[in-house]
Parts: C-alpha cells; sequence; structure tokens
C-alpha cells in the first residue's frame, strides 16, 4: 500500500533535493527567464519588491538594479549566501534571507510587487504558497511569476525523472504552475486579473551527452534521483535525457541547442 506523503514530509524531501548538486551553476541558464520576469513586472524605483524562492537571487538583483527596494527569500539556507554575496558584489541593496515561501513572514498587503522565477513552483502546497503570494501583496500590487511549462522541455524532463524515480506520493507536479488554468484556480477572485504570455529561451550546450552529464552532475531533481538508483538505472535514467534532449535539438553545427518553454503570468490583487 502506498501511503501519501504529508505536505511537511514533502517539503523536507524538496529542500535536501535543491541543497544537492549545484544549483549556482544551473540557476546560470535561468537569468534570461529572470530579465524578462523583471520586464514584464515593471517594477518602479522607490517600489517594494520581494522575490520569493529567489534562489541564487536573479529576480531580486533586477528589481534592485531598478532601484526598488527589494527583500529576498528562499527556504536553502545555501542558495541564500550566494545571493547575498552576488548583491555585495555589484554593490545592490537586497535584503536577503532563508524563509518558507509557504509561510512568508511579513505582514499582509507589505509588497508593491511580488514575483518568483521559477521558484515557487516548486512548492509542496501549491494553494498555500499561492494564497501567501496574494497575502503579502498590496491591494492593486502585481504578482509576477515565471514558470516551466508542463509540455515544454523541462516539463518533460521532471516526467522523465518521475519515469525513473517516483516522486513523494502526493506531490504536485511543478509544472502545474505553468498553465494559466491552474493559476486562476490558486489564485480565485482574490486578483482582478491574470495575464500570462508563453515565452521561450535557448540553451546551449556542446552535445545531448553534454546537457544530461551537466544536469546530473549539477541539478538537483537529477542529481537526487541518480543517486537513489543502482548503476543501470542511472545509465537508464542518463539515456532517456539524452533522447529527450536530442528530440528537441536545433543546432545545425553539430552542437545542441533546444527552445525551453515558459509561461509568464502576471495576476493584480483586487
Amino acid at each position: 500500500m502506498t501511503t501519501t506523503a504529508t505536505f511537511e514530509e514533502i517539503k523536507a524531501k524538496q529542500r535536501a533535493t535543491w541543497g544537492s548538486g549545484d544549483y549556482g551553476k544551473i540557476a546560470w541558464l535561468t537569468v534570461p527567464v529572470a530579465e524578462a520576469l523583471t520586464a514584464a513586472v515593471d517594477p518602479r524605483p522607490g517600489a517594494t519588491v520581494l522575490d520569493v524562492a529567489t534562489g541564487t537571487g536573479h529576480v531580486a538583483l533586477a528589481a534592485a538594479r531598478r532601484f526598488a527596494v527589494v527583500k529576498g527569500i528562499d527556504y536553502v539556507p545555501e542558495l541564500v549566501a550566494i545571493a547575498e554575496r552576488r548583491a555585495q558584489a555589484e554593490g545592490l541593496t537586497v535584503d536577503m534571507r532563508e524563509a518558507d515561501a509557504e509561510n512568508l513572514p511579513f505582514a499582509d498587503d507589505s509588497f508593491d510587487y511580488v514575483t518568483s522565477a521559477i521558484g515557487v513552483m516548486f512548492t509542496a502546497d501549491h494553494q498555500k504558497a499561492a494564497d501567501e503570494l496574494v497575502r503579502v501583496a498590496a491591494p492593486g500590487g502585481r504578482i509576477g511569476l515565471a514558470s516551466w511549462t508542463p509540455t515544454g522541455f523541462i516539463g518533460q524532463l521532471l516526467k522523465t525523472v518521475g519515469k525513473h524515480v517516483a516522486p513523494p506520493a502526493g506531490a504536485l507536479p511543478p509544472s502545474r504552475w505553468g498553465t494559466e488554468e491552474v493559476l486562476r484556480e490558486l489564485f480565485g477572485d482574490r486578483v482582478s486579473a491574470v495575464e500570462t504570455t508563453v515565452a521561450t529561451v535557448t540553451q546551449r550546450f556542446a552535445s545531448a551527452e553534454h546537457f544530461a552529464d551537466f544536469f546530473l552532475t549539477h541539478y538537483g531533481p537529477t542529481y537526487k534521483a541518480a543517486e537513489r538508483l543502482d548503476e543501470a538505472g542511472r545509465r537508464a535514467l542518463r539515456d532517456d535525457m539524452i533522447a529527450l534532449a536530442e528530440a528537441s535539438d536545433h543546432a545545425a553545427d553539430g552542437t545542441w541547442a533546444s527552445d525551453w518553454e515558459y509561461l509568464i503570468a502576471i495576476a493584480t490583487k483586487a
């Protein structure tokens, strides 16, 4: 009999996953996504911004460069430390702190803008996380999200991993956040509008094998999955990742290139 894990149990496993590998290197790939989200949200100088599940701080730093007053939170301390070092290196003032996206340590109606790029989608309790985003946004404030879509490359990669190592029973697919229908369901009538745009970011590696090995070494979900498999299982996972990569390759010069689809969503709090 399969026992459904509680959200707290799922969250503990997720925290261990994102603390494994070296997400700082994976984060290189999401810089264009974060920049696109920041441009779409368009925070103004002096406005208050909270970047939720900030990771290594892409959106938080981009908002600070626009002279906004920025806070960034993440529940993985190693990532918060990287974000802090990046802010210091650029001379940016950003309040980075360790905190849980499902229990934000801020008062109601606190921020003009609440953002998350490839972050809040990986929470355990999706509804609770969405509730918190809305709660801390000021009336009329904007909630901006960038999430991988279910049908895009990373959505398919996560499905591929799940075929080799099943997620905890009761875990929700992160790519749900990459659909307008689910976002409207999560936010309900607490927002007056949800505007969405499907975009892609082109990623390049030396080869499909290079992509697979890079992700198996550095990306928490694939790193942890491989860790749980025996040698034959790891080889099968790598083979499936290579096949997925080859199917999406559009490079014509002998390297590898793929367009990874994501959804930008902007919601306005009622």
